[in-house]
């Protein structure tokens, strides 16, 4: 295998993780390339895709210019053409990139009818995303709000937004369900501190006990939530 072969297929790997599904961009032709970043530029593309996947990986503090361009293989001179704003935007952008795939992710999870199947299938999704990255690979977004970032104080900001966007949307998806405004936006911020707090602890521990178990009492919780609803007569099966 050439050293290019390598590196392409080492790149794709680590945006499989990232976003769950392989992706086609920079070194192919797929829909999913197309819809995850504007053509605008190839070596763009390649530098946000990357910074996403290394701060999944690595953390943002390790997420650097240089490690950014080792890794997607643009060249050195497109940094500060495509980021005036240098590596505080490309994070960023990475960040923004990283938070419509997994509220993407959210979404999608919650469109079943019974919603404690939904919330079964989002926990089972992260559990599958970390044994497929050997439990390397967590949540981009936690990675950013962890750390100070004070020459960047906009990159925890950015992070805030993004869980009061899940909160969001899963405080609707409980409403939906009948469950009442307060309970459904307590619950939304609890699944959220749960699934994310797991996730830590799963890949310091490399094993799946913890979000198994976070997944298990989020399903008993739900479960009695929602056959304590207003007006239900029997809630979702076991």
């Amino acid at each position: 295998m050439t050293a290019g072969n390598s590196s392409c297929m080492f790149y794709d790997i680590h945006l499989k993780l990232l976003i769950g599904r392989p992706f086609d961009g920079p070194f192919g032709h797929g829909e999913a390339g197309e819809q995850m970043s504007p053509r605008k530029s190839e070596s763009r593309d390649r530098m946000v895709l990357s910074a996403a996947a290394l701060l999944r990986e690595y953390g943002a503090s390790a997420t650097s210019i240089d490690r950014v361009l080792a890794h997607s293989g643009a060249p050195r001179g497109s940094v500060y053409h495509y980021f005036p704003g240098g590596r505080a935007q490309l994070i960023e952008e990475a960040l923004a990139l990283a938070a419509d795939f997994l509220t993407e992710l959210i979404e999608s999870a919650m469109q079943v009818d019974d919603p404690v199947a939904a919330v079964d299938a989002f926990f089972r999704l992260w559990r599958d995303r970390l044994v497929e990255s050997g439990f390397r690979a967590g949540c981009p977004i936690v990675a950013v709000a962890v750390e100070t970032n004070d020459d960047a104080p906009q990159l925890a900001r950015s992070a805030a937004a993004v869980f009061a966007r899940w909160q969001e949307a899963l405080t609707a998806f409980l409403v939906r369900h009948g469950l009442t405004e307060e309970r459904s936006r307590r619950l939304g911020a609890f699944m959220i501190a749960a699934v994310e707090g797991a996730v830590i602890m799963c890949r310091a521990e490399r094993s799946t006990a913890p979000i198994e178990a976070a997944a298990a009492e989020i399903h008993d919780l739900l479960l009695h939530a929602l056959r304590d609803r207003p007006g239900a007569e029997s809630g979702p099966r076991p």
